[in-house]
């Protein structure tokens, strides 16, 4: 399904810039309107493919959750019957309660995401390239840039999602092990952990995005400059940089989507090795008393 949608997403902009052509050179109107229908079908396949992929790929991950925080359950209870201090409680309720979703979740598109967005984004630079080769460079400088400061700026992202997990988990460990307590300073104290770690992930993100768009409004005045001066002397057609304005646009959000999975890949990457070693680490077998 990932690739009939992405095999169908030059077809769009190729008829654009064909009806636009045709319209300028003064092309008849009954091959602008067959061009018109062949947009709205080639549309509606591929948004109801879409529209089969996300909800077959939420399928997966739903089952993924569902699967984990039976496993997590399970291994727990077992290994630990003679054991269930309150360490142990808060820790497990942690797991099966907030940590294994995103974990599950994020498998249901671990193939499909990269598959379906690397291969719009392959594909649309491709048909630049074969329009306009010397605008599609400019395409890609606008890119280039994102390859630096985007696993930098992921790298800080992790760092504070794995010390919030660690937080939350103290604060389930203390809800279970003094129930009676309400909200006392030690519980404070990580709650305003957990909220300024929170922030400098939101910081982080959003700027990261602001990046990304001011990349592509340089793009597209780099596309409007040099496409107006190609158009001026002839060298191509108004229709190709109309393709080129709607194709760096169906770049942007499949570049944005494959950035979203990385970030998602390494933060669910390190989610998933803290449940390992919780589990692991619960799972040990409690220590036997010597008889006197």
């Amino acid at each position: 399904m990932s690739a009939i949608v992405f095999g169908l997403t030059t077809v769009p902009l190729e008829i654009q810039r064909r009806v636009v052509n045709d319209a300028f050179r003064g092309g008849q109107f009954s091959t602008i309107l067959l061009l018109a229908g062949i947009y709205l079908a080639v549309s509606l396949v591929s948004g109801l493919t879409k529209l089969a992929l996300n909800v077959y790929r939420n399928w997966v991950g739903e089952n993924v959750v569902r699967d984990l925080r039976t496993s997590v359950d399970q291994k727990i209870r077992i290994d630990t019957s003679q054991r269930k201090a309150a360490e142990t409680e808060g820790v497990e309720i942690s797991l099966i309660v907030a940590e294994s979703e995103p974990v599950g979740q994020f498998v249901g598109s671990a193939v499909a995401e990269p598959m379906l967005q690397g291969g719009i984004l392959l594909s649309v630079l491709g048909y630049m390239v074969y329009l306009q080769p010397i605008i599609a460079l400019v395409v890609l400088a606008v890119l280039s840039p994102q390859f630096v400061f985007v696993p930098l700026m992921q790298r800080a992202i992790n760092k504070r999602a794995t010390a919030r997990i660690v937080i939350l988990r103290g604060v389930s460990v203390a809800i279970v092990e003094h129930p009676a307590a309400f909200c006392d300073r030690k519980q404070r104290q990580r709650f305003d952990t957990a909220f300024e770690l929170n922030m400098g992930i939101y910081k982080l993100k959003f700027s990261m995005n602001f990046l990304m768009n001011f990349m592509r409004q340089l793009g597209i005045c780099g596309i409007l400059a040099l496409g107006g001066w190609f158009v001026i002397n002839g060298r191509t057609e108004i229709g190709t940089v109309v393709a080129f304005i709607s194709g760096l646009a169906e770049i942007n959000d499949p570049w944005g989507d494959l950035v979203a999975w990385f970030r998602d890949m390494r933060v669910v990457n390190a989610k998933y090795q803290l449940i390992f070693d919780a589990v692991k680490d619960l799972a040990q077998p409690a220590p036997q008393e010597e008889p006197r």
